[in-house]
């Protein structure tokens, strides 16, 4: 998405412009009389911060005439704040691609403003507020970081697909942990969002890649300062369990091509570090605990066992296989999926999905029994585990990934050669 995806009165306040601190963006609000709020909500962030800073904003307003650009004197004590419509989404886009090309004209607004720190908030509009815009840019504008990553305050079985693949992943390839690799809510600095903006242009006539899921890598891969900050409870949709094919198929889609794109980086990295987080967690509400039907889950991971023997005998090796019939014998209060034969089955897709032993998008799609043979696992085994505990079997988790790298690397350079 670029910015003649913009209409042109916006693209000429812009110019008008000619120069802003901050971009803020905010997916999701739909309603013009937001823009009031919004505005106060900015402003009330820009006054805590260090200087009087002039601020766009860009989001879905429902409307794509540009408020009037303000007359602000040079020596004003007081911010400016800007609007900008995000265009409006293509016919038959995905929420996650909708996400991504947001991104990416947020950026661009960004850049052709050459802003010293950008934020963007993606999760639902209650969680546009004005403490989680600070937590996410102070760091950046205020003690020189380049990504502020989010930490939400999660229910034990909310943000599964983090827990299980997409931040042990991440931490175990780019030697950094973080509880939320892929946002979708960030903070950034003026120069890693030119470097993004730079290398996605360099690679424009490529197969197009996930801005979303480029962001930490990009961090960590040159050499960026990163931390986290904690943003408190995120509200989000249920989990739409009908679709789940789909989320999945594009997120570790996004991740894998990702995965892909940085391997000559990756394949020499070595265990993972903690990075800064800033804020104090909350404790998560019992009472709205997200209950799971572990006995579906777990038939329809035997279903899986049982009618994609040929698919998986594609991807997986012949140990995993028999280890994966095992388990499909188990009734479900013996069901326990170990965290080795998990991590090595991830890898073993990333490189399916690599080679395209068969059509990604069917490759990607077989992945779901599997996933789901994990969350029954998981909720069978936290089931009367306190958040400690959590914490603790997401760390041996994460260990798991970081122990199996080995693995990984050894398949990844000799796909023909090493089979276990």
């Amino acid at each position: 998405m670029e910015l003649d995806a913009i209409p042109q009165p916006e693209l000429e306040q812009i110019d008008r412009i000619g120069g802003a601190d901050l971009v803020i963006g905010i997916i999701g609000s739909e309603r013009p009389e937001q823009n009031d709020s919004a505005a106060g909500m900015v402003r009330e962030v820009l006054a805590e911060l260090s200087k009087p800073l002039r601020a766009m904003v860009v989001c879905n307003n429902g409307t794509h005439s540009p408020a009037a650009v303000p007359e602000v004197p040079e020596d004003s004590q007081s911010p400016a704040v800007f609007f900008c419509s995000l265009p409006p989404p293509a016919p038959g886009e995905t929420p996650q691609h909708g996400i991504s090309n947001a991104y990416r004209t947020i950026f661009t607004v960004g850049g052709k403003l050459a802003v010293r720190a950008c934020c963007v908030i993606a999760s639902r509009p209650e969680n546009a507020t004005p403490g989680w815009i600070h937590r996410l840019v102070q760091p950046v504008l205020d003690l020189g970081f380049d990504l502020v990553a989010p930490c939400y305050t999660r229910q034990k079985m909310e943000g599964l697909l983090n827990r299980s693949v997409l931040a042990p992943l991440h931490g175990a390839l780019y030697g950094q942990r973080l509880q939320n690799p892929m946002g979708p809510d960030f903070g950034l600095s003026g120069k890693l969002l030119q470097r993004i903006l730079a290398q996605y242009s360099a690679r424009r006539r490529g197969p197009e890649r996930s801005l979303l899921a480029s962001i930490a890598p990009a961090a960590a891969f040159n050499g960026f300062q990163v931390c986290e900050s904690q943003l408190g409870v995120r509200h989000q949709s249920p989990t739409d369990w009908d679709n789940l094919s789909s989320l999945l198929s594009e997120i570790l889609g996004a991740a894998f091509f990702e995965m892909e794109a940085r391997a000559a980086h990756w394949q020499s990295i070595r265990g993972s570090q903690t990075l800064p987080r800033f804020g104090q967690p909350e404790v998560p509400s019992p009472e709205n605990a997200t209950p799971v039907d572990v006995h579906g889950m777990l038939q329809s991971f035997r279903l899986g066992a049982q009618n994609l023997q040929d698919v998986w005998g594609l991807i997986l090796p012949p140990t995993s296989l028999l280890e994966l019939r095992r388990l499909s014998r188990l009734t479900d209060d013996q069901f326990r999926f170990p965290d080795q034969l998990w991590v090595r089955i991830i890898y073993d897709f990333a490189l399916g999905y690599r080679l395209q032993t068969i059509s990604r998008d069917h490759l990607l799609r077989s992945i779901t029994p599997l996933y789901l043979g994990w969350i029954a696992s998981y909720a069978l085994e936290m089931q009367t585990a306190g958040l400690a505990e959590v914490d603790s079997r997401s760390e041996l988790l994460s260990k798991a990934y970081e122990d199996n790298k080995s693995y990984l690397v050894s398949r990844w350079r000799w796909p023909d050669r090493f089979n276990p």
